[in-house]
């Protein structure tokens, strides 16, 4: 009998050691129990991809690229990541991230069209 009330105490005791956990990352609300009020924990929503962090790595790389076409000019921007192209597979890999796209020439437009700034 002394084993089955263990076993009972242990499961109590993970039970109100999970809740603490949850309560520990925070809490919303107080709801009120019989004249108590009890916290209910924060229930987060994990996202499983950091989508916007990608979308914004993106257009930080290509407002970058936009960049350097227009502070270089095409033709030695060109040679640049032709210069990258001829090295090992990492530079490779680079040359072909870094080659003037459509929407790299159009970013570099527009920092062109800002006048004072080259």
């Amino acid at each position: 009998m002394a084993d089955a009330n263990y076993v009972s105490f242990v499961e109590r005791l993970q039970k109100v050691e999970k809740r603490h956990r949850k309560l520990s990352r925070g809490y919303v609300r107080l709801k009120e129990v019989d004249g108590l009020l009890i916290p209910v924990p924060d229930r987060r929503v994990r996202r499983p991809f950091p989508a916007v962090g990608v979308m914004l790595t993106i257009a930080a790389l290509l407002a970058f690229k936009g960049f350097l076409l227009a502070y270089h000019g095409p033709i030695t921007y060109g040679e640049r990541v032709d210069l990258l192209a001829s090295g090992n597979i990492v530079e490779q890999a680079g040359a072909w991230i870094m080659r003037a796209d459509p929407i790299t020439q159009w970013i570099a437009q527009q920092f062109m069209s800002i006048p004072g700034l080259f």
